[in-house]
């Protein structure tokens, strides 16, 4: 099944290179195609892995339509867009086995995996079916979606929680635990499919990113940064992607009057006509294949007479990509958020180097569940999330900014800079590369010259 499912994927992937689509783009029926091929694979081989490793041999997931878990999404065929009235997921994992059952209490099969096993003729009440079900497995400890340190793994709403409880033999209530690792491991581990088109979304994400910050979009003393953001937005929808949040579109510049490099991340930034010499920073994001990208790159406006990006600041640059390395180089299974970013933040003292840290999961969600690495308000330790081990198979934001003093602007400039990244338990590899030159706007032409 699993090489049926492979040549599936590869004739999706051709067709969508036949047919010319743009930066190949998949229709909506291939993606669904691959989106519900995923699906089965990481039940069959992610979904077994985390349970034993949370030591939670069976996990209820309880959602009602339009109220949804954030791990039911997760679990859903790629047409159902919401939880059919009150669906339940029931997931066991028998002691000594390498498979896990997966039922579905609720009037439909949800997607191939999960089976129907309730009949709302001969049994009317759900949640008496549910209680049956969990009592003839007899299981050691019972997960649900309650959660202290992610909203992701707290999805399990008061009145789902009382209704259980109220149903649960007396025997079995004290087997109740927080799924929340359990939920944190399966959200944020990838599979070897995932990743070979992680590295395609986040070029189509680079590829936007590089079409907007050029003289496609921009007109220097014309163009507004607002102006830029909303191509960006309409530009997504052109290719049928998604977002999962607004794009930003910021400038930094030589007027001594611009305090951009002071700005609190809280405040968004105002609008402002971009002009030659100016600095832009970008804040973008794309959602394919339920898979998000966060990316923060750099470009500069040309001035008259000028043809490349001027030293000084390619060597700023070059203080955010040591920073990048330093943060990466501390990336070690087991070695939690908080510990990750105090070796990180010891090394930048010793090196000289001013900045912050705030790198974050990336995954089913933009801000993803996993080990926090610092927060932009933050640069101590972050209590929970940040207490979260490393594990292998997970991506990670690289996320950070770096403080470089230029006497060419008799100021401080923010080198602000975020990729994507993969840790597969020895190493960190960009998805797709990572910025180490700073785009020219306008790109520049072999064939003229400035004379």
């Amino acid at each position: 099944m699993k090489k049926i499912g492979l040549i599936l994927l590869a004739a999706i992937f051709w067709q969508s290179f036949a047919i010319g689509q743009e930066l190949h783009v998949l229709t909506q029926r291939a993606q669904a195609a691959v989106i519900d091929q995923w699906l089965e694979e990481r039940i069959q081989t992610v979904l077994p892995t985390v349970m034993d490793r949370a030591g939670i041999d069976m996990w209820i997931v309880i959602s009602r339509e339009y109220n949804e878990d954030p791990v039911i999404r997760t679990f859903l065929p790629a047409t159902w867009h919401a939880a059919r009235r009150r669906t339940m997921l029931l997931m066991y994992k028998p002691k000594g086995s390498d498979q896990v059952e997966a039922l579905a209490v609720a009037r439909y099969d949800v997607g191939k995996a999960f089976k129907k096993a309730w009949d709302p003729d001969t049994q009317p009440d759900q949640y008496e079916r549910l209680a049956q079900l969990i009592a003839e497995r007899n299981p050691e400890k019972i997960g649900i979606n309650m959660a202290k340190d992610y909203g992701h793994a707290d999805g399990i709403n008061l009145t789902e929680y009382n209704s259980l409880m109220q149903y649960l033999p007396e025997n079995l209530k004290s087997r109740v635990v927080s799924a929340q690792n359990l939920a944190v491991g399966w959200l944020e581990t990838r599979t070897p499919s995932e990743m070979a088109t992680y590295r395609h979304i986040q070029a189509i994400a680079n590829q936007i990113i590089a079409e907007g910050l050029s003289e496609k979009v921009i007109t220097p003393g014309v163009t507004t940064t607002e102006d830029v953001q909303w191509w960006y937005r309409e530009r997504i929808k052109e290719l049928k992607l998604d977002t999962w949040f607004h794009p930003t579109v910021d400038i930094q510049r030589a007027d001594p009057s611009s305090q951009e490099h002071l700005r609190n991340f809280a405040v968004k930034p105002d609008a402002e006509v971009i002009m030659p010499g100016d600095m832009l920073h970008i804040d973008f994001g794309i959602t394919y294949l339920r898979l998000n990208t966060d990316t923060q790159q750099l470009a500069y406006v040309l001035k008259p007479g000028e043809d490349e990006v001027p030293q000084y600041l390619k060597d700023a640059l070059q203080v955010g990509n040591r920073l990048q390395d330093i943060l990466t180089s501390h990336f070690k299974t087991g070695r939690t958020g908080n510990e990750i970013l105090r070796e990180t933040r010891k090394q930048m003292d010793q090196e000289g180097i001013k900045g912050s840290i705030y790198s974050h999961p990336l995954g089913f969600h933009g801000h993803a569940s996993g080990p926090t690495i610092g927060m932009w308000d933050n640069q101590g330790d972050t209590p929970g999330a940040g207490d979260y081990p490393l594990y292998p198979n997970t991506v990670y934001a690289i996320e950070l900014n770096a403080v470089v003093f230029l006497k060419e602007w008799n100021k401080e400039y923010r080198v602000m800079l975020e990729e994507g990244a993969f840790f597969d338990g020895e190493k960190v590899v960009y998805l797709n590369g990572r910025q180490r030159e700073i785009m020219p706007i306008p790109r520049k032409s072999t064939h003229l010259g400035n004379y």
